[in-house]
């Protein structure tokens, strides 16, 4: 089975505390590490998950606030003396190639490997990075400054070998690629054998939504519709939605009616106020609405197919 999780490597908005980072993901699709956001202490933190900085090589920033970008200086140089010769690719609404570079040229840092930057449209869903195993678009987000989201959908999985028609059809080795890729099967005679009679259908692809930082934003229902993970930050109580409004937040209430109504699967909030010591205030809130709903721990892990 292609390995597709999602590591919480912070949840705090604003400040860090002693408990919380500020926000980070690691998604990890087969094996290919994406970094999503990297707020200060974030490589701390992969660190202590035994995550090789090396295999770090697209970064996905979701805003130039900075309890989202503050530890990416940090986590470059690093990079850098650890020896990374492979190019990083970071991708963000806006120039943060312009303060990246401001950074090394006081610090008067050479670093080594290439960086290539890429912007990020605000405005529409664009499909920003692709591979063989996923699709990863934008997510247009409402926040006080660009913001945006990302998606990261699994492209469809090869089909399964029916290895019983298989024999029946006397299908050759060499055509079987072709199978799994959906193909129908040709025999020496010419005769037509539809793939479905050789195959099964694959496993099912599974999707996740990282939306942070937005105020309660309909728009993007129908960019996540059927989301099978869905992150989307809480950063307030009701008790102080006229806050959250104000500062472009959501509430985990707001959160929770955006997972139900765009068919999520399941939903965790993070980019916590500090003013909760006890975040179950905030789950609970949520699960009024949504009740598949569990909090972003730090330092937990999500493996998508299972949730």
């Amino acid at each position: 089975m292609t390995k597709f999780s999602v590591l919480i490597l912070g949840n705090a908005s604003a400040a860090p505390t002693l408990t919380r980072n500020n926000t980070s993901q690691l998604v990890n699709v087969n094996e290919q590490y994406f970094l999503i956001d990297c707020g200060e202490g974030t490589q701390t933190k992969l660190r202590e998950n035994k995550i090789k900085l090396q295999r770090l090589n697209h970064i996905f920033i979701s805003h130039l606030h900075g309890d989202h970008y503050f530890g990416l200086m940090g986590l470059i140089q690093t990079m850098n003396l650890l020896g990374k010769t492979t190019p990083l690719y970071i991708y963000c609404p806006s120039n943060i190639e312009e303060i990246i570079n401001v950074h090394f040229k006081f610090s008067e840092s050479a670093i080594k490997f290439p960086i290539f930057y890429q912007h990020v449209n605000c405005e529409e869903s664009e499909i920003i990075f692709e591979n063989e195993k996923v699709v990863v678009s934008s997510i247009p987000l409402t926040h006080r400054i660009p913001c945006a989201g990302y998606i990261f959908t699994e492209k469809p999985k090869p089909r399964k070998i029916n290895s019983i028609a298989i024999e029946q059809y006397e299908v050759p080795k060499h055509q079987i690629y072709k199978l799994k890729l959906g193909e129908d099967y040709v025999a020496a005679d010419g005769k037509i054998i539809k793939n479905k009679l050789l195959t099964d259908d694959s496993s099912p692809s599974f999707s996740y939504a990282f939306c942070s930082d937005t105020k309660y934003e309909e728009k993007i229902i129908d960019i996540i519709k059927d989301v099978t993970l869905l992150y989307h930050e809480a950063t307030f109580s009701e008790e102080h939605s006229d806050r959250a409004k104000k500062t472009f937040h959501s509430t985990a209430i707001q959160a929770a009616i955006i997972a139900n109504k765009s068919n999520a699967k399941k939903l965790i909030i993070g980019h916590f106020s500090n003013r909760y010591p006890d975040l179950n205030i905030l789950l609970e809130e949520a699960k009024t609405i949504f009740g598949n709903t569990e909090i972003a721990i730090q330092g937990k892990e999500f493996n998508i197919a299972e949730v």
